[in-house]
């Protein structure tokens, strides 16, 4: 049939992989570093990820293409639910490895100024989203900074500034090649989190995280006070 569907430049792609977080049906992956439209007959058509591409990779053609099954849409996207379950219930302590051990670190008689030269200011562990657990203890009550794997190395003063106070998750949509979204809807849905800053770099990749955040706080259902920092590659606040 002939019907309206998207169309990704490759030339033009920089593979941030916003339209791949942005499709929710699952139509668009990453491959070989380049957004590709792996599946037709899941595009509905709409253009959920037109908005979200820096570069305006992404256009609308009408052709030939298969008809869009929301039938197929749906249970590829229970599979993967059902997949990240299993996952997130057999994360706890997999093969007894200590690094995914859940702790928290006790800053109470750190002195606040000045700081130190050598501790830093990290309160949690794990901290990659992949590995924490959604019911950790510390996540109760947590102001939460989601924060791009860079920005702590670009940004001299970022333990001080950002990680003090708050429970820490990091990660890199671009390099993880996973959507973020279910598991921080999980995190800030099933705990008191009182608010959510987001670190990111001056890159488009870092678009990702922001929109996996932005989605997740949306799905949660809860109204809570958010913020975005952008930092350069040479270590400055951009907004």
């Amino acid at each position: 049939m002939k019907r309206k569907i998207i169309k990704i430049d490759e030339e033009k792609c920089i593979g941030c992989a916003a339209c791949a977080d942005a499709c929710h049906e699952g139509a668009i992956e990453m491959v070989n570093g380049k957004a590709k439209l792996t599946r037709e007959d899941y595009c509905d058509g709409l253009g959920d990820c037109l908005p979200t591409c820096p570069v305006d990779a992404i256009t609308f053609e009408e052709r030939e293409a298969p008809a869009y099954d929301e039938a197929a849409v749906l249970a590829a996207k229970a599979a993967k639910e059902s997949n990240a379950a299993k996952q997130m219930k057999a994360a706890p302590l997999p093969c007894g490895c200590p690094g995914y051990a859940t702790r928290s670190i006790n800053r109470v008689n750190q002195p606040i100024a000045p700081a130190s030269p050598v501790l830093g200011q990290l309160s949690n562990w794990p901290v990659q989203i992949k590995l924490v657990p959604i019911n950790a203890p510390y996540l109760d009550g947590a102001h939460l900074l989601v924060a791009a794997d860079c920005t702590a190395y670009a940004y001299g003063n970022f333990h001080n500034e950002f990680i003090r106070g708050k429970v820490t998750l990091i990660g890199c949509p671009k390099l993880d090649e996973v959507d973020y979204t279910e598991k921080l809807t999980r995190i800030i849905r099933d705990n008191d989190v009182k608010s959510v800053t987001v670190t990111r770099m001056q890159v488009p990749c870092c678009g990702g995280l922001e929109n996996a955040v932005k989605r997740a706080l949306q799905a949660s259902g809860k109204f809570i006070p958010w913020r975005v920092v952008t930092i350069s590659a040479d270590g400055r606040i951009l907004d």
